[in-house]
């Protein structure tokens, strides 16, 4: 087991830092072709720091491991908002004041309730994908229409001063673009391997590895950047990058891992995972606003999101072990 220890690891770290890298890059190259900051924010650097899950994802699927490329989606989907958002939220509360932001709280809840309604059956069949997928072409073509009509948002300001304060050559935009798009396959397959042989060894369905081992690491690239929004006072960013990569797991990650194997899920996945998934969305969308109508998440709200989180990991943790 050394030796897929050490690739789950080595996977993971790679993995981080080249989708970073990636991100980094292709925000930079986005900007140098003229594309508005705020399209930026909500294209390339809300949906971009899910590239980790979607790679991860569909190597599973390909490799005949559909159960870790769910759980790897709807697990990074439930620490993205009880993890990164309650753990951000208690260093420093988080105020909402992007108007696009807030029109795309009630489009998460809605694609969320839509994924969980498809899985009813127990079964993502490549109809079920189609639909996510097609859903996700309308989401993005909607996001990218709103970008380019209301360019004076929030959202904007923060990623025009996150991209002047790590000013990025148009040669160095390229490369990093590049070199962190094949990083993340070379890392994501060595993650996947890694995961899967620790699986088989503890005798761990491979939805539990994905829910949570590689969840958490492949969501380390959305907590790194909102630790470094808040730190900036940039909140609609932080909140951003969790609302667009939830968006992006929902419909395209977990759609393009259906589309290339269709599978059969067990009842948990419903009555836990995607249920938990859901009331955490809908918390986010009925988050309260403040005196001056903006929604704040409070210090106590994250504190309460990371207590949930501790509690839902710590009950996958003990089936692990048999003890519920």
């Amino acid at each position: 087991m050394i030796l897929p220890a050490f690739a789950l690891i080595f996977g993971l770290l790679l993995l981080v830092w080249s989708a970073d890298r990636f991100v980094d890059g292709a925000a930079a190259t986005a900007r140098y072709a003229g594309m508005p900051p705020l399209l930026i924010g909500i294209v390339v650097i809300g949906f971009g720091t899910s590239a980790p899950e979607l790679v991860v994802s569909a190597i599973s699927s390909l490799q005949g491991n559909p159960g870790l490329a769910l759980g790897n989606a709807y697990g990074s989907n439930i620490s993205n908002i009880a993890l990164i958002l309650g753990l951000t939220a208690f260093i420093s509360p988080i105020t909402v004041k992007s108007g696009v932001l807030r029109r795309e709280l009630p489009i998460l809840l809605g694609v969320t309730i839509l994924g969980a309604a498809l899985l009813l059956d127990l079964t993502l069949s490549r109809f079920d994908s189609c639909v996510l997928l097609l859903v996700f072409t309308v989401v993005m073509g909607w996001s990218i229409w709103n970008g380019l009509k209301q360019r004076q948002d929030s959202l904007g300001v923060d990623v025009d001063d996150m991209l002047d304060k790590n000013p990025m050559s148009r040669q160095s935009a390229l490369v990093w673009l590049l070199v962190g798009m094949c990083l993340l396959v070379v890392s994501s397959r060595v993650l996947v391997w890694g995961a899967v042989e620790i699986a088989r060894g503890f005798g761990v369905s491979d939805l539990i590895i994905g829910l949570t081992v590689v969840a958490i690491g492949t969501s380390l690239p959305e907590l790194a950047s909102a630790l470094a929004a808040i730190r900036k006072g940039e909140h609609d960013l932080a909140i951003g990058n969790v609302i667009g990569s939830n968006l992006f797991n929902t419909l395209a990650v977990v759609g393009l891992a259906g589309a290339i194997r269709p599978l059969d899920i067990g009842a948990e996945v419903l009555y836990r995972d995607s249920l938990l998934m859901g009331l955490l969305t809908l918390v986010l969308f009925m988050v309260r606003a403040d005196k001056d109508g903006e929604k704040k998440i409070s210090r106590v709200d994250g504190f309460l999101l990371l207590i949930i989180y501790l509690g839902y990991s710590g009950y996958l943790i003990s089936k692990v072990f048999g003890l519920v």
